[in-house]
C-alpha cells in the first residue's frame, strides 16, 4: 500500500522559513516524479513545484520561483519543500503526491497517489 506522509508544516510569519517533508512507503512502480500541490480556502488546488525522480530537474510554479526548492533524499525516499521568504499568499494546505507516468507534471491529473496534506500558515 502506498502512502505519503507530509511534514513540516505549521504556522509563521512573513518572511519566515519552513521545510516540508514528504516520505514514501509501499512503492512498487518506478517513481517517475514527485510533486508538490497546495490548495487555499475557497481555491482550486495548484501546482507548487515537482522533481524528476531520476534526473533530480525541478520546476516551479512562477508565484514561488526563487523563494521555495525541492530537493530529495533517495534513500530515504523523501522529498523536501523548503519555504523561504513565505507570503501570507502562501497560506494552504500542502500536499505531495507522486506520479509512475511520464507526463507532465505540473497537472494533478497525472498523479497516482497523494498525501493528507500539511497546513501552512503564513501571518502578516
Amino acid at each position: 500500500q502506498v502512502q505519503l506522509v507530509e511534514s513540516g508544516g505549521g504556522l509563521v510569519q512573513a518572511g519566515g522559513s519552513l521545510r516540508l517533508s514528504c516520505a514514501a512507503s509501499g512503492l512498487t512502480f518506478r517513481t517517475y516524479a514527485m510533486g508538490w500541490f497546495r490548495q487555499a480556502p475557497g481555491k482550486e488546488r495548484e501546482f507548487v513545484g515537482g522533481i524528476y525522480v531520476s534526473s533530480g530537474t525541478t520546476y516551479y510554479t512562477n508565484s514561488v520561483k526563487g523563494r521555495f526548492t525541492i530537493s530529495r533524499d533517495s534513500a530515504k525516499k523523501t522529498v523536501y519543500l523548503q519555504m523561504n521568504s513565505l507570503k501570507p499568499e502562501d497560506t494552504a494546505l500542502y500536499y505531495c503526491a507522486v506520479t509512475g507516468q511520464a507526463m507532465g507534471i505540473m497537472s494533478g491529473s497525472h498523479y497516482d497517489y497523494w498525501g493528507q496534506g500539511t497546513q501552512v500558515t503564513v501571518s502578516s
